[in-house]
Parts: C-alpha cells; sequence; structure tokens
C-alpha cells in the first residue's frame, strides 16, 4: 500500500555526529533544550518513526519532524539556536577587556579585593555588567586558595611512595596515619546547662572555665577506619615517645609498621631517632 502524507526525509549519522550527539543527551541538568534535540535525534537515527519518538518524548510529531529535517539539511548545526534579533551590545569588547584587565593585575587603593561596586566606578559600568564578566570569566576576586610548592628534588618519588601504601598497604603490615592536634582548649561552662522544656529554650552560661590546653595524638588506620589515640598535656618529643609506646603495644607483633607522619620538629629528634633504632619493624 502506498504511503499517504508529506515524505519523510532519510536520517544517517556518520560516527563523529553520533559521538557528538550522545553526550548532548546525557546531559542532567544544564542545556536542556539542546539535550532533548540530541536524543530525539538519536531515537530517529534508531529507526523509529517521529510518532513514536514523540510518543516517547512527550513533544508533538511537528517538534520531531522540524529538527529531523534542521539535521538532514544542516547536520549538527541545524540543532543549534539561531541568531535571534534583539538591542544591539552597549558593552564593548574593550569594556570587558578593561575590566578583566584591572581584575587580575590591580588592586583597589581602599580596599581589597574588588567589589562589583568598586569595579562599576572604576569601568565606568553597572554592577550588574560586572557581576556578568566576572561570571562569564570566572573571577571570584573575593576567593583565595592556598598553595605550597616542596623545593624537595624527591618530592614526587616520595609522593607516590605515600600514596602507595595508603591505596596498596604491603603484606603484614599496617600503615597509620599519624598527627597531632596541639593547645585544645579546655573549656567547661560556668554552670551547668538548663535543658529544654515545654515553653523554654535551652540556656547556657555565657561564660565559662578554661581547664588547660592538652594535645591530642592519634595514628588513623585508613584500612579499618580505627584509631589509635592519646591526650597529653604537653606536646613535645618526650610525649611523641609516649605516643610511639602505646602504637608499638597496640599492633601485634607479627606486623610490621609503617607510620606517614609530616616533618614537625618533635618526630625528628635525636630521642625518636633512637626509639626507631631499637625496633626494626
Amino acid at each position: 500500500m502506498r504511503r499517504l502524507g508529506r515524505p519523510i526525509p532519510e536520517l544517517e549519522l556518520s560516527a563523529e555526529e553520533r559521538g557528538a550527539l550522545e553526550p548532548w543527551a546525557r546531559r542532567p541538568t544544564t542545556a536542556q533544550a539542546a539535550a532533548l534535540r540530541a536524543r530525539l535525534i538519536l531515537g530517529c537515527a534508531a529507526g523509529k518513526t517521529n510518532t513514536a519518538v514523540a510518543r516517547e518524548r512527550r513533544v508533538t510529531k511537528q517538534t520531531v519532524g522540524k529538527w529531523r529535517s534542521r539535521l538532514v539539511t544542516q547536520r549538527l548545526d541545524g540543532l543549534l539556536d539561531a541568531p535571534r534579533p534583539g538591542a544591539p551590545r552597549t558593552v564593548t569588547d574593550t569594556a570587558v577587556e578593561r575590566v578583566v584587565t584591572l581584575t587580575v593585575e590591580t588592586a583597589p587603593r581602599e580596599a581589597t579585593p574588588w567589589s562589583t561596586r568598586a569595579m562599576a566606578r572604576q569601568g565606568g559600568l553597572s554592577q550588574s555588567t560586572v557581576s556578568r564578566i566576572w561570571r562569564a570569566f570566572s573571577l571570584p576576586p573575593h576567593r583565595s586558595e592556598t598553595f605550597k610548592r616542596s623545593p624537595d628534588p624527591l618530592f614526587i618519588d616520595q609522593g607516590r611512595d605515600i600514596v602507595g601504601r595508603y591505596l596498596n598497604p604491603p603484606d603484614q603490615a599496617l600503615v597509620l596515619c599519624v598527627d597531632e592536634k596541639a593547645q585544645i582548649q579546655a573549656l567547661d561552662r560556668s554552670q551547668p546547662l538548663l535543658p529544654m522544656r515545654p515553653g523554654q529554650v535551652e540556656r547556657r552560661t555565657h561564660d565559662y572555665r578554661r581547664h588547660g590546653t592538652p594535645s591530642l595524638f592519634a595514628a588513623f588506620d585508613t584500612q579499618s577506619g580505627r584509631v589509635i589515640g592519646q591526650r597529653h598535656r604537653r606536646h613535645r618529643a618526650i610525649e611523641f615517645r609516649k605516643f610511639l609506646d602505646t602504637i608499638d603495644a597496640v599492633v601485634p607483633l607479627d606486623l610490621d609498621v609503617h607510620l606517614i607522619v609530616d616533618n614537625y620538629a618533635t618526630h625528628k629528634t635525636a630521642l625518636i631517632q633512637r626509639w626507631l633504632a631499637k625496633r626494626p619493624r
């Protein structure tokens, strides 16, 4: 029986086109218009009719036919939105470049860092325009991060060694991440806390008593999540050696012990070196 109606254009995708459309179709949140068009085209390329694809994606047959025809005639470019008429740009590329240059190369005199209001006054633009430019170029002047480059020529090898012990511990060995938290303030409220009751919230005094500043020593087993901990009043090599005694007593004798510590001075004293020399495991 001869089919009536408008003929459906033939649709075949090349490997490159399919490789571009499949990531579009998997977009979870952003650019959903492009994602929907990609799903429509992939459904048509699978041999489904426009009616079947429209029912599956909950759109009209006209929508499927539109993007199918655009793909056949213009290929992937046909799935993009065409330029729409609107008001001409009022912010030139020169103004945008000036804002970006001022942001990354200068600092305001009266404050640091740049704010949108201060940059707007400096650049002769509105605050919202400056905000859009910063978002477009991913410039957050109010944020900063720290970094550290080690001058140690063996830093990469040592880093690989440490990470390797975490990810793939040696056989018959226990890998512990050891660190200290010094000068922990032991505070207590001057009077007991008054618990919450019907019609009354929990209440506590504004003042407190100080009970010194203890130090916490801890060894974390990354495989089991177990923590070996100990408190001391001070934070010296003597206390660190006592903590090593605790680790030595807790870990079974048939296991080697790998301690990963930082370069704190108390970890490298002669007292600690002698302790380690007497315990080769």
